[in-house]
């Protein structure tokens, strides 16, 4: 019998190879079986009760109230404000109003100022300056000395008197200008000075008020 197998290695071979890969399977199938899936603890959701539910929202309603409250009261505070900056100004130009209408001798004063300076730039179109300069005459003549005396009178604003400096430096470029018999400089000068007037009424509400503008 052993003489068999010998005479015959293949056989062998093929017969422990196969019992072998038998039993491997058997070991593979039962180690297998023994696997088992590793447990895992269930998510329980956080315990609230309702007493503690009921105090935030609670809380959260006091904190919405509070936050209302100041809101409003801010609010408030703006409008007062506003309603306080709104009767000071109607104040003022009841004021200005006031002044205006009983300001017939400045406003006198100061059409005499939209007759000069019209027969001036007439002059200054035409190049005519030795014309120019007798209608505006010297720089203390009465007209301008009336008509500063009008605009300080009339102007209550920074921004009117502002208009009112300008004005002032403008005309004083003129008389120089037509001094010189610069008839470009005059020209600038004019429109700079007819300019800053034109302002200054349209600022303190003459504008309707005084003819030629």
């Amino acid at each position: 019998m052993a003489a068999s197998f010998l005479s015959n290695p293949t056989t062998f071979l093929q017969s422990s190879s196969s019992s072998s890969l038998t039993s491997q399977k058997q070991h593979t199938v039962k180690g297998t079986s023994v696997c088992k899936p590793v447990c895992r603890l269930p998510n329980y959701p956080p315990h609230i009760s309702k007493r503690s539910l009921s105090i935030n929202l609670t809380s959260l309603f006091l904190l919405s109230l509070t936050g209302n409250a100041n809101a409003a009261i801010l609010e408030a505070d703006d409008d007062l404000e506003l309603l306080e900056k709104v009767k000071q100004d109607r104040k003022k130009r009841i004021e200005k109003q006031t002044v205006l209408n009983s300001a017939n001798k400045d406003k006198e004063y100061l059409q005499d100022v939209i007759y000069k300076l019209s027969k001036v730039g007439q002059a200054i179109e035409n190049n005519d300056l030795p014309s120019a300069g007798s209608i505006l005459g010297q720089t203390d003549a009465d007209w301008l000395k009336k008509a500063n005396a009008a605009l300080s009178q009339l102007s209550s604003s920074a921004e009117e008197k502002a208009e009112v400096d300008t004005f002032n430096s403008s005309l004083t470029s003129l008389y120089s200008s037509v001094t010189k018999n610069d008839i470009e400089g005059s020209k600038t000068a004019f429109v700079d000075s007819a300019s800053a007037f034109e302002k200054w009424t349209t600022l303190t509400g003459l504008t309707g008020q005084l003819k030629g503008l």
